[in-house]
This record gives structure tokens, C-alpha cells and sequence, in this order.
């Protein structure tokens, strides 16, 4: 294990009705004038946005709105939010709903109180010194950023989807309530459980030794994919949503990842799927990541071997490592597909995507290599590209 320092200083509120609580804790961490931050009417619908503003007005908190945040969130809503920020001279920035929302509060928060460009901080070209705080009542688990420090943003122009990644913007609270979830379309819930699988996977498939982080890393996978299956049988139950609403927290808060060497690859390749065709985050992973899989066995086997037996329960008795790699790879895949999920980019995009394109895209924005588990080179990026068809 190499040394790390872990820090997650958020605040999660979990449980029932704690959205009602939204008032007393942005007071509790000095917020007075707060710039809530949400997407389509579903939230409106629902009535939480009423719950969260009635509780804003309970502790007599002024607020300006925000709506409108698109799925695979781009740079213009931030502009918007930036602006809209410095007019109403806002001190808190409140995220209701899922990672796209919670990623472009994050971007507000460091490109309002920064005199150039926020694109600035996601291109590498500058580092954030300052944030207005944020906090999250979140309705869709799945990116975890409700817990991280992480941001990620498509730029319109060049269709760049790029990361941030910012200590100053890691939420001061995440209010949890199960029962926000239970609403949700179920290909939501679907995309969800596949992204925080796969931010378990980044850190998972590791040179590093951890023995301890790795046993607990398959516990949470295994128990997510164990109530996936539950979830689609009965939406509404509370206790597989709870599991799998603290798991998608777990999964990007940097519990998993402690001393270890992380890889990223899978998601820096998929960016470049959403970003160029519009598709779901967790529906391009659900492609790229066997892929990734399957081609990274073929030189260093080791921990995608220990994951088919260990997560995908492949009895190894009298097999061979390629066989029960193979045979994991398999189930993984059967598991996106009963989440009623393709592993087919073409399936997915409707038509077969164009390789180079994405490939001079990804080398643009990521360099001539990328990951640590196994160091790609863009060709094996091309490769793994042509498998995930």
C-alpha cells in the first residue's frame, strides 16, 4: 500500500424527509444567499424543490434559481450560473438533483469568485485558490459527487469533456434520502449503478497492493449488483435504495482508492463517447469497460482474474486463468444486459462510431498515453475502441 492521506470532510444526512433540513444546514455552514442549482421539472414535479425552499425560507435564507442543467452537462449553463452568481451576489451554491447538476454547481463555484475563464481550471492551464461552498440534496446515486472533489464538463466548442479536480468544492454537506430515488426511470437507475461500479473499478484494477481496500472494494460491488436486480423487480424498495444510494457515495469519496495507484482509463475513453455522441455517461461505460477488460487480461491478468472470482463468483476449480477471466467478462457483460443495458457502442449510438475521430479526440485531450493499470498507447485505445463494437 503506498502512503496516502485520506479527507472527507462532507457531511452526508441520511435518511427519510432530510431534504427538510436543506435550511438549517446551509445556515449551519454560513450560507445566506444561495444559488440553487437543478435540472429538468421532475425535480418541480415532485415537490422537493418546494421542500428545499420552503426550509430555505423557514431559516429566513434568500435564494435566485437555476434550472435547466442537461444530462452530460456543458460550459454555457455554467457561464449562465456564473453570472447569474456574481449578479445575485451569492455566498452558497445548493445542487438538487444527480452528478450533472452537482458537477455544474462545482464549475459555478470556482469560475464565480475567478477573474478569467472557469474552462481555465479544467484545461490544467490555471489551479483554483477559491469556491463558494457548495452543498447537495441529491435524487439520482450514481456519480458520487455528491462526496468527491471531482467536476466534469463538456465545452461545446471542440466538444471537449473534460475533469476537475478541486478540494475547495467538495461539498460541506450531501443530504441522502432514499425514497428521492424512488421515482426515477429505471434506465436512470440503471446508468447509475454501472457509473459507480465502474468508479470502484478505477481504482480496483491496481498495481498497488491493498489487500484490505480491494476486500471491502468487492463487498460494496458485489452488493451493488446483487440489489440492481432487486431494485428492478421492486423499484420502491427502501432498503435496496439505501444500500445503493450510500454505495455510489463510497465508491467516488476515495475510500476505495486509499494507497493506491488509480487508472481512470475506461472513463476518459467513454468522456470521449458522450461528449461527441450525446449518449449516457453509465450507458458508453457499460460498452467500454468489458472491452477494457479484455484487452488489458491479455498483459496483466492479475486483478481482472481475482474480480471474475472474487465479484462475478467463478468457481476457478480445474480452470485455467484465460477461461475464468473469460467467463467473468461474460457475466459482467449478462449483468448490463439484464440492467437492460447494451455493451454495443454501435448498439448504443446507433450506428458504428467513428474510431479515429475519437481517438484524435481522446489523444487531444488526454496525451499520447493513459492509465496505470495497463499503460495505453493510442492504438491500444483504437483496439479496445474496436472491441466495445
Amino acid at each position: 500500500m503506498n502512503n496516502f492521506t485520506f479527507h472527507s470532510p462532507t457531511e452526508s444526512v441520511f435518511g427519510k424527509d432530510t431534504q427538510k433540513q436543506t435550511g438549517k444546514l446551509i445556515k449551519q455552514y454560513g450560507g445566506g444567499k444561495v444559488l440553487v442549482v437543478y435540472g429538468g421539472g421532475s425535480a418541480e414535479r415532485s415537490g422537493l424543490i418546494k421542500d428545499v425552499t420552503d426550509a430555505l425560507e423557514e431559516e429566513n435564507i434568500s435564494y435566485a434559481i437555476l434550472k435547466g442543467v442537461r444530462p452530460n452537462p456543458t460550459d454555457d449553463k455554467v457561464y449562465e450560473g456564473i453570472a447569474l452568481a456574481v449578479r445575485e451576489g451569492v455566498n452558497f451554491i445548493l445542487a438538487v438533483g444527480g452528478g450533472s447538476v452537482i458537477d455544474t454547481a462545482k464549475a459555478i463555484a470556482m469560475g464565480a469568485v475567478y477573474p478569467g475563464d472557469f474552462w481555465d481550471f479544467f484545461k490544467g492551464s490555471a489551479s483554483p485558490v477559491a469556491a463558494i461552498p457548495v452543498g447537495v440534496v441529491l435524487t439520482i446515486p450514481a456519480a458520487g459527487s455528491e462526496g468527491s472533489p471531482n467536476s466534469v464538463i463538456t465545452r461545446i466548442d471542440g466538444l471537449h469533456k473534460l475533469s476537475c479536480r478541486c478540494q475547495l468544492t467538495r461539498p460541506r454537506f450531501a443530504i441522502l434520502n432514499p425514497e428521492l430515488t424512488m421515482t426515477l426511470p429505471w434506465e436512470q437507475t440503471a446508468y447509475g449503478i454501472t457509473d459507480m461500479l465502474c468508479h470502484i473499478f478505477e481504482r480496483y484494477f491496481s498495481n498497488t497492493t491493498a489487500q484490505l481496500v480491494n476486500a471491502y472494494s468487492e463487498a460494496i460491488m458485489r452488493e451493488v449488483m446483487d440489489h440492481a436486480l432487486s431494485l428492478k423487480i421492486n423499484p420502491e424498495d427502501y432498503e435496496a435504495r439505501a444500500d445503493v444510494m450510500w454505495a455510489g457515495t463510497l465508491a467516488h469519496n476515495g475510500l476505495c482508492g486509499v494507497g493506491k495507484e488509480e487508472d481512470w482509463a475506461t472513463h476518459r475513453m467513454e468522456h470521449e463517447v458522450s461528449a461527441i455522441y450525446d449518449v449516457p455517461h453509465g450507458a458508453g461505460l457499460a460498452c467500454i469497460a468489458p472491452a477494457w477488460m479484455t484487452f488489458v487480461a491479455r498483459k496483466n491478468p492479475g486483478m481482472v482474474w481475482k474480480f471474475a472470482i472474487n465479484v462475478m463468483s467463478v468457481n476457478p476449480e480445474g480452470r485455467d486463468t484465460d477461461h475464468i477471466i473469460e467467463e467473468g467478462i461474460a457475466l459482467l457483460k449478462d449483468f448490463y444486459h439484464d440492467l437492460g443495458l447494451t455493451t454495443s457502442l454501435t448498439e448504443l449510438i446507433g450506428k458504428e462510431p467513428d474510431i479515429d475521430a475519437l481517438v484524435k479526440s481522446l489523444e487531444g485531450n488526454m496525451g499520447k498515453t493513459l492509465g496505470f493499470y495497463v499503460p495505453l498507447s493510442m492504438d491500444d485505445c483504437r483496439e479496445i475502441y474496436k472491441l466495445a463494437l
